[in-house]
């Protein structure tokens, strides 16, 4: 009997695996990149990139340097909005540096966040609303400090947003990666979404479990942006870019994320350390609740972790199931700029360790714990 519970397992767990791989493919094909060699813009229309910032100095002036260069690119207005969100470490007075130097940036001091707000929506929320686009609503762009964007990066993300036809893009930054626990981890960013989430599918429908969404690099348009509530409709969740694209969707918008590893790059976390403190802040949120989040972790062992148990034991299914996996990682890094060999041989490894950083967060905030950049994660906490 146990050994048919076991077989069973593992040809379940092979069938998503094989299903997800097939769903990897056709993402593939459908995947939507902002093109380096398109016309910058279909017309000139005003673009506000929008930076909120805490405790960035180390950030600021490469960031910043890489955003003024992109907007050299368009042929419209644009300007750069940064907001010091009451930073302790010299970042509002590297902001100002940039700022004597450059017209088309202004720096915002950050208001107190009001209650009800996270410190993050707010950020966005203040930027947003220093945007003067004239008599045409024109185009925001959020952008983290983290992120580098190449020359080209928000010419090609306003045409595809203007070509596409949709009301929101997220080109998903190239995600660098170094150390052991980055590169287990971070690849999982981009596969996550590229092989569960169907996109075409995604673009046209306005349930909000068909999202996915990247708040390191957004592109939206300001009308619909402003119909949706901005950033005050978000201003209590921890994964904001998510809820924004849901905000959207209300109101009749159309989102979806894209391959921007050719027009972005970013480092999310350095180190271990880091990498936990990052993941354990939004993990949690990421899955509805702590039930969500528990079958999601028990789906991903049972596709990716059972069958690679399995086939170390000589199962033929197994096997087929650990390389249906392997082959996911391998076709999503080679097509997001990530690395592809040996690291995606460890997929079930990583899998593990999500697991164990979903868990992690779930009991820091059952324990009320969860705090970033020196303050609480949770609105009334």
């Amino acid at each position: 009997m146990r050994g048919r519970v076991s077989s069973g397992l593992v040809a379940a767990g092979t069938a998503v695996a094989l299903g997800c791989l097939a769903l990897t493919v056709d993402n593939l094909r459908r995947l939507r990149t902002p093109d380096a060699g398109a016309a910058p813009v279909p017309a000139p229309e005003p673009v506000t990139v929008v930076l909120p910032v805490r405790d960035e100095a180390a950030a600021i002036e490469p960031c910043t340097r890489a955003v003024r260069a992109a907007m050299d690119r368009l042929p419209g207005p644009a300007r750069l909005v940064v907001v010091d969100d009451r930073s302790g470490d010299g970042t509002a007075e590297l902001a100002r540096r940039v700022a004597a130097e450059d017209p088309r940036v202004e720096v915002v001091a950050g208001a107190p966040t009001p209650p009800g707000w996270l410190g993050k929506p707010w950020a966005c929320q203040q930027g947003a609303e220093t945007a003067d686009t004239g008599q045409r609503p024109g185009v925001l762009v959020f952008v983290d400090a983290d992120v580098r964007l190449e020359p080209h990066a928000l010419a090609a993300s306003v045409a595809l947003l203007r070509s596409s036809g949709l009301d929101l893009v997220c080109p998903y930054p190239r995600q660098q990666a170094h150390g052991t626990a980055e590169r287990l981890v971070q690849p999982l960013l981009q596969w996550s979404w590229m092989s569960t989430l169907p996109l075409g599918l995604a673009e046209r429908s306005a349930r909000p479990s068909l999202t996915a969404a990247n708040g390191q690099l957004l592109v939206v348009d300001a009308a619909v942006y402003g119909a949706a509530g901005g950033h005050g409709a978000v201003r209590r969740e921890v994964l904001e870019d998510m809820a924004l694209l849901r905000a959207l969707k209300r109101v009749g918008g159309r989102g979806v994320v894209v391959d921007g590893s050719t027009v972005a790059t970013c480092r999310m976390y350095e180190g271990a350390g880091a990498l936990r403190e990052g993941y354990r802040k939004s993990l949690w949120s990421a899955f509805g609740s702590p039930l969500g989040a528990a079958g999601v972790v028990a789906l991903l062992v049972l596709a990716y972790v059972v069958p690679a148990l399995a086939a170390l034991r000589g199962s033929r299914a197994g096997l087929l199931g650990y390389a249906a996996g392997v082959a996911s990682r391998v076709l999503v890094a080679r097509r997001t700029g990530g690395r592809a060999w040996p690291d995606a041989l460890a997929h079930p490894v990583s899998v593990l360790a999500l697991g164990a950083l979903t868990a992690d967060s779930v009991v820091a905030r059952r324990r009320g714990t969860l705090r970033w950049r020196g303050r609480p994660v949770e609105v009334g906490r």
